[in-house]
């Protein structure tokens, strides 16, 4: 390990003179203080002797980024970052190699990363996580100028500078597609990731490019908003009414308003003759299906007109059994007579209990869709 003078306690003030031709090496730089630790590199502040200037150097091993298999992405992390500078990146400025490490020397930016200030439980206001989404918005519309998917949009890459401002960070699975292609590998954190990069991964879906990283956007600013993420555990959060009322954001919204609909809604649908639904769904149904509801009448009415005076052919004895528990376990209902002997009877609470009790017999765990399992387990689809 290196002694205490060479990480910066005792150095000379004799600024040294290097050779404009010779390549930016390791000796080039004096080692002031580690400042991160990932999983195969470590990152830490640095001086460049000739100029003065401060930077952050990030090293990786390179056998245990052979073991892992890194190299590929390490080099390809260089070459995009290569091509790249803009005020809202962590810009590369150098980059070389020794026997152990590869190294790359970035701008460095002292006022920590968006995950670090969350788990400090710093509360972002508005006007802050507004200025932020713009500030990364320009640095992501400059990605995809140059073809470039960053893949890994999230707290933890983006840093602040001392004067607060954003930076991107991180390009180690960023990839680079071209014109009309389209990304397929899985890549990325998942509460972050976009659905098309899941459907792409698990159905083998058409790919996915850009809009993958304005999602993540998206999901960064809600978390920076709210202080936290979707939350996976039941138990760990919000399960309730009681829940949602007791929420900050909600601290101010009279229930009982809402309740009577006495709050006017900020957007109201256009209502001049129009229905606000996509018109090729009704175009479908009347072009492409086989059986079109509006031709159900006539159909049905062909079909008895067909098997009258013949004995109709038996279907399959298990689905006639499955068909006729349907049949017979249906719950018919009618709102106007059941308000009608609600108000006769006096019994609203008596009938609701009921109802609610037979309701909820029938849907425990599933068991109103016992009688068609076997069905389902034993016919071929």
């Amino acid at each position: 390990m290196r002694k205490s003078r060479n990480m910066g306690a005792n150095h000379s003030h004799k600024t040294p003179v290097f050779d404009e031709n010779e390549d930016v090496n390791f000796d080039h730089f004096q080692i002031l203080r580690a400042i991160g630790k990932g999983s195969f590199g470590k990152v830490c502040i640095v001086q460049k002797r000739d100029t003065k200037k401060m930077y952050a150097m990030k090293y990786m091993n390179k056998q245990k980024c052979i073991e892992r298999d890194e190299v590929r992405n390490v080099f390809r992390e260089l070459q995009i970052m290569q091509r790249l500078e803009h005020p809202f990146l962590v810009n590369l400025w150098y980059s070389f190699q020794d026997e152990e490490d590869m190294f790359m020397v970035v701008d460095l930016l002292l006022g920590g990363d968006l995950r670090y200030h969350l788990q400090q439980n710093v509360h972002f206001n508005e006007e802050a996580v507004k200025l932020y989404v713009c500030e990364l918005a320009l640095a992501l519309d400059y990605l995809q100028r140059y073809n470039i998917i960053h893949r890994d949009i999230k707290p933890d890459n983006i840093l602040l500078d001392e004067h607060g401002h954003v930076h991107i960070t991180d390009f180690n699975i960023a990839t680079v597609v071209k014109d009309s292609e389209k990304a397929t590998s899985m890549a990325g954190t998942k509460p972050y990731m976009a659905p098309e990069l899941f459907q792409t991964f698990l159905e083998g879906g058409p790919g996915y490019s850009y809009p993958v990283d304005w999602w993540s956007l998206g999901i960064t600013s809600y978390e920076l908003l709210r202080g936290w993420l979707l939350v996976k555990e039941p138990e760990c959060r919000p399960s309730n009414l009681k829940d949602i009322q007791n929420s900050p954001y909600l601290a101010d919204v009279n229930w009982d308003a809402v309740l009577e609909k006495n709050l006017p809604p900020a957007f109201v649908p256009n209502q001049k003759g129009r229905l606000n639904c996509d018109p090729t769904f009704e175009l479908e149904e009347m072009i492409l299906e086989s059986k079109p509801l509006h031709k159900k009448k006539k159909r049905l009415a062909k079909n008895k007109s067909k098997d009258s005076g013949k004995e109709s052919s038996p279907l399959n004895g298990h689905l006639q059994q499955c068909l006729e528990t349907v049949h017979n376990d249906f719950t018919i209902f009618n709102r106007e007579k059941f308000r009608k002997s609600r108000a006769e009877d006096g019994q609203t609470s008596k009938i609701e209990n009921e109802t609610c009790s037979q309701m909820h017999e029938k849907t425990q765990d599933g068991q109103n869709n016992n009688v068609l399992e076997p069905f389902y387990t034993s016919v071929p689809s």
